[in-house]
């Protein structure tokens, strides 16, 4: 298992919401993660960044969890931080960000990340 840096958007320190889960399932599986949010300081110990565009570092993939209505507004965040790949779980597709994206070079897919980490394709 190779480790990456992974950008969570729209992460949240609720632990009914997918985003949270994520984030634990990720560091359980040796992932580092970023996790934007802009009103929050911390999830489970880890700081967070409160805007898309102030990560810094390289970025191996960023999975969304916000809708279309935010996230079209991320693109040219999105497109700075320069990841290799965008998971765009269920509920948060947004078409155009992905045509930009894959304009961009930047490999898209539409899927769960939870679901991908459990079965081992992430």
């Amino acid at each position: 298992m190779s480790q990456e840096r992974v950008v969570i958007i729209g992460a949240s320190d609720n632990p009914e919401r997918y985003s949270h889960r994520a984030l634990l399932l990720l560091r359980k599986h040796g992932h580092e993660v970023v996790p934007v949010h802009p009103k929050l300081a911390e999830i489970e110990g880890v700081p967070v960044v409160t805007d898309a565009g102030l990560v810094t570092g390289p970025v191996d993939t960023v999975t969304m969890y916000v809708g279309a209505a935010i996230s079209s507004g991320l693109q040219e965040k999105i497109i700075a931080m320069k990841p290799k790949r965008v998971i765009f779980n269920p509920g948060a597709e947004n078409a155009i960000l992905e045509d930009a994206l894959q304009k961009a070079g930047i490999a898209c897919e539409e899927a769960c990340t939870l679901v991908l980490l459990n079965t081992g394709q992430f």
